[in-house]
């Protein structure tokens, strides 16, 4: 009998389209993991299939499989892809009202201590850094703070340590910090030129920024408050339980953990914490 299959034997051996994507991406996150470290593989797919798409529309790529290619090979192409890949949607104190519950509820616990260090995780290009930090300012504790803020993005690092953002946004902000309990004059806290406000150096003297991937990284300290607003909800259960861990490790004892207005703890987690807001998302660890 002849090795050769015939037409219908050779059809039935073609996979679906939906099973060869996933494959191609498997490959393509394996890939950006094994030649440059970066962990996308416990990332929820139908977020990341969106992303890649487009920067193969852009690209005039035919195939996953192509990307990948240009990715291995093309020098400076898979800082694209981490671009696309990371989140980027964010605003000064987003969610007004976690801010203000922050401010009522949370800062007359942090008077307390002599020096308070704060996490900000996934910070992207930093303007919830400045929210907190001028939050604070104004409660009395900004020189007592360290606020350390990491994103897995060198790009977006590099633009929050700027603090340089649009002026066409400032109206927004500026209406979202009054809605967040601010009781000064927004625009004191930066000056302007015809494109951009750029923070002043007494809110920017607070902070660290720092790369660090929530994928695969470690805790580098113990602080008093994490903030991880709006990036969670991006990870499978696996990755989503591997963070919690860390953040759980890294907490002091009746520490703070802030989240994001779609996200919550996850079941295993829930007996560590106290429900200090569960409306805005503040958790309170319990125990060590």
């Amino acid at each position: 009998m002849s090795g050769h299959l015939d037409t219908d034997e050779e059809h039935d051996d073609v996979l679906p389209g939906s099973s060869l994507k996933r494959i191609e991406t498997d490959l393509l996150l394996e890939g950006l993991y094994l030649a440059y470290g970066f962990d996308f593989r416990h990332y929820l797919r139908s977020s990341l299939g969106r992303r890649i798409s487009h920067r193969m529309s852009i690209e005039g790529i035919p195939t996953i499989t192509a990307l990948l290619e240009k990715v291995l090979h093309v020098p400076g192409f898979a800082d694209k892809l981490l671009n696309d890949f990371s989140i980027k949607v964010t605003e000064m104190y987003r969610d007004p009202g976690f801010f203000l519950a922050f401010r009522k509820e949370v800062v007359p616990l942090l008077r307390k201590e002599p020096e308070i260090r704060i996490w900000h995780a996934g910070c992207s290009t930093g303007e919830e850094v400045y929210s907190m930090a001028i939050l604070l300012k104004e409660c009395g504790l900004l020189d007592r703070v360290k606020i350390y803020a990491t994103d897995m993005n060198e790009n977006v690092i590099a633009a929050a340590k700027l603090g340089k953002f649009p002026l066409k946004r400032m109206q927004s902000f500026t209406k979202n910090y009054l809605q967040a309990g601010g009781s000064m004059e927004f625009s004191s806290y930066y000056t302007t030129d015809t494109e951009y406000a750029y923070f002043k150096s007494e809110i920017k003297n607070s902070m660290m920024f720092a790369q660090h991937n929530l994928a695969t990284d470690r805790s580098f300290n113990e602080f008093h408050v994490i903030l991880c607003r709006n990036v969670l909800i991006y990870f499978d259960s696996s990755l989503q339980s591997r963070v919690h861990h860390l953040f759980y490790e890294s907490l002091s004892p009746s520490g703070f953990l802030c989240l994001g207005t779609m996200e919550s703890l996850i079941t295993g987690r829930r007996s560590q914490y106290e429900d200090f807001n569960p409306a805005e998302r503040i958790f309170r660890k319990l125990g060590r």
